[in-house]
């Protein structure tokens, strides 16, 4: 009873729960389909190639052309980009933050698309549950917004950060190693960790409430009664991914939006 992971191949008559031989299986293809000269490309590069073209035609063909009165699509990809225009750039950095927000509207329609994939059939594997992925985007943020803070500031940023003179001069020095940490080390790291482990953790209840509420209930013939130990397993599993459809979406804002909060600090750093 304490394998929780939902097996390919699994006795169901014996049961009740089943467990691959790793858990990592869920996450990690390495066998590749094809290869492009010496590079393997496996199904998770083949699936962020998919989500960076699929960011690209959505953005080529909703804004390629300024219709008098524009279509659904043109709509949509239209109101995104105000979105991030106006929502974040513009309301979060301030009247600097139109210049970063081709930046910002990537990550989030990268991020929106690869977190959606986990939700999509024959899919189902979200592209920034690989740590790789969030931890990338984040270094990204990480050396825009120090470059912008010492572009700006100078020294200043560094030494601000480390003797804030806004601060009783009792406290400045732990004010200052909590800033340091926090500025310097752990931004980058909460960012992609909080995409990550949000992208894994959903992965993880849906394989195990649908994928083992499917093995049940077409094992009635060898299982018998403990069949119907899938019919609340699929309940749950619907209302965890009707779920997973907002978390999709609000991880990729907040990434967004973490990013550019981070960005403004840096750009007005006086304040």
């Amino acid at each position: 009873m304490d394998e929780l992971i939902l097996a390919v191949e699994c006795d169901v008559a014996n049961e009740v729960i089943c467990a691959p031989a790793s858990i990592n299986s869920l996450f990690e293809f390495t066998t590749p389909i094809f290869h492009i000269g010496p590079y393997p490309v496996t199904r998770t590069v083949l699936l962020i190639f998919l989500t960076a073209a699929v960011v690209l035609g959505f953005l080529y063909f909703g804004l390629r052309k300024k219709s008098l009165v524009p279509s659904k699509f043109e709509m949509v990809a239209e109101s995104s980009m105000e979105f991030v225009r106006d929502g974040v750039g513009r309301d979060v950095i301030g009247p600097e933050g139109f210049k970063y927000v081709p930046y910002l509207t990537s990550i989030f329609l990268f991020i929106l698309i690869g977190n959606f994939f986990k939700l999509t059939p024959f899919i189902n594997l979200p592209v920034t549950s690989r740590m790789a992925i969030p931890a990338f985007l984040a270094l990204v943020t990480y050396v825009i917004f120090m470059f912008v803070g010492f572009k700006k500031n100078g020294f200043r940023y560094l030494l601000d950060t480390i003797w804030p003179s806004h601060v009783p001069i009792g406290l400045r020095w732990l004010v200052g190693i909590i800033e340091l940490v926090s500025v310097f080390l752990l931004r980058p790291f909460t960012l992609a960790v909080r995409l990550f482990a949000n992208m894994v953790a959903g992965h993880l209840m849906l394989v195990l409430l649908l994928g083992s509420a499917f093995i049940f209930l077409t094992s009635w013939g060898d299982a018998g009664l403990k069949a119907l130990v899938g019919v609340p397993w699929l309940a749950l599993g619907l209302f965890i991914f009707v779920f997973e459809m907002v978390v999709v979406v609000l991880q990729a804002y907040i990434f967004t939006l973490l990013s550019a909060v981070y960005i403004e600090s840096s750009v007005n750093f006086e304040h």
